[in-house]
């Protein structure tokens, strides 16, 4: 997960794209991208990017990746959205950069440092959602994205893929609706929206109405990815609504994978790669776009555990695998711990570990700072 609190985790859309990673991806380049994307009604937005590329000459497969929505409290969602990053798609980026691709996490309007205003306000009732409203506002800074990205010099045009999680999955499930040009393939990791609570979704028939329009007009290949355990939409509701738009006519198969950890929701962000990778690759295949490992990154840097308790000692393990020189691991005497993984920088990234293992407990110092150890603690 991206940022912890021994002794428990809690998942957040990542803070802030870092600068340009040197030293923990050689072979790669990860740095901050900005997209400029033209709306409908003519004006000029510009929305956050993470590109992770081969770091050598050469166009390469584009794949635009498009955050979720984070659960905030009532009246303090839109202060969460602008916290969201692009790193918070950093793992499975990373995870295409390596085989070859051009992997592009995007912002959409109002999260991050995208330009605002926030667009996708649901201002209907739960029992009577717009969903078909709100998903075409979100295609448009996806198809905007990839008509901008496609013009870049690292970019082979007439190979992209669309990649969303969550309320992402929704919105390139929207966007394939337009059949963009370039694109090849569709992946939605556990899309949809209106969740509020675990297994209880707004309007569940207009939603699943949305994505029967989506399909009527999508002619992409599209892979569906949910599992057992997702209790953002439940598995029930996510074989309704796969089947709503297959159904219209689009051409897509579902692939439920094995139950993961507490909230199978989280797998594509929280998991590792091996759990979702096999079912990718076999897509990816038949649209005759790379599969194979082309960057094959060392181990990541060797580090003392710290004396912490056993949740924090799985935490500690993320950390040191976590391919970013901007992350900082704090941890307490009594074995309590804070960590940031997906900072801007490593000062936030200090300050962020220092803030979450702070707000719990006394006492609280650094133990790690990027890929070095600040300092042992007895």
């Amino acid at each position: 997960m991206a940022r912890y609190v021994c002794a428990f985790g809690l998942f957040i859309l990542a803070l802030s794209t870092a600068a340009a990673d040197t030293t923990a991806l050689p072979g790669l380049i990860r740095a901050p991208i900005s997209v400029p994307i033209a709306l409908p009604d003519g004006r000029q937005v510009m929305l956050e990017g993470l590109v992770i590329r081969p770091d050598r000459p050469g166009k390469f497969p584009l794949i635009v990746l498009v955050h979720g929505s984070p659960r905030s409290e009532p009246g303090k969602f839109l202060e969460a959205y602008r916290r969201a990053s692009p790193t918070g798609l950093a793992g499975p980026a990373l995870a295409f950069a390596q085989r070859g691709y051009a992997a592009v996490s995007i912002m959409r309007r109002g999260f991050g440092r995208s330009d605002g205003p926030y667009a996708e306000f649901i201002a209907d009732p739960c029992e009577n959602t717009d969903y078909l409203r709100v998903g075409l506002i979100s295609a448009e800074d996806v198809t905007g994205a990839v008509a901008s990205l496609r013009r870049e010099a690292w970019v082979d045009p007439d190979r992209v893929v669309l990649l969303g999680y969550s309320t992402g999955g929704f919105a390139v499930s929207a966007a394939g609706a337009t059949n963009p040009p370039g694109v090849l393939g569709i992946l939605d990791f556990a899309g949809g929206r209106g969740s509020f609570k675990p297994d209880q979704v707004c309007s569940p028939d207009r939603l699943a109405d949305a994505f029967a329009t989506f399909g009527r007009s999508t002619r992409i290949p599209a892979l569906w990815m949910f599992a057992e355990n997702d209790h953002y939409l439940g598995v029930a509701l996510a074989r309704r609504i796969f089947e709503a738009y297959s159904s219209a006519g689009a051409p897509a198969q579902l692939k439920m994978l094995p139950p993961f950890g507490s909230d199978g929701h989280l797998l594509l962000v929280a998991g590792s790669t091996d759990l979702w990778w096999p079912s990718v690759e076999t897509f990816l295949a038949a649209l005759h776009l790379p599969t194979s490992l082309v960057v094959d990154l060392p181990p990541p840097s060797g580090l003392p555990p710290p004396q912490v308790n056993d949740v924090c000692l799985g935490f500690f393990r993320d950390y040191v695998a976590a391919r970013t020189d901007a992350k900082a691991f704090a941890m307490n005497p009594e074995g309590h711990c804070g960590s940031d993984i997906t900072a801007r920088s490593l000062d936030d990234a200090r300050e962020e570990a220092m803030k979450l293992c702070s707000a719990r407990w006394p006492d609280c110092k650094l133990y790690a700072a990027g890929q070095e150890l600040v300092e042992r603690t007895n």
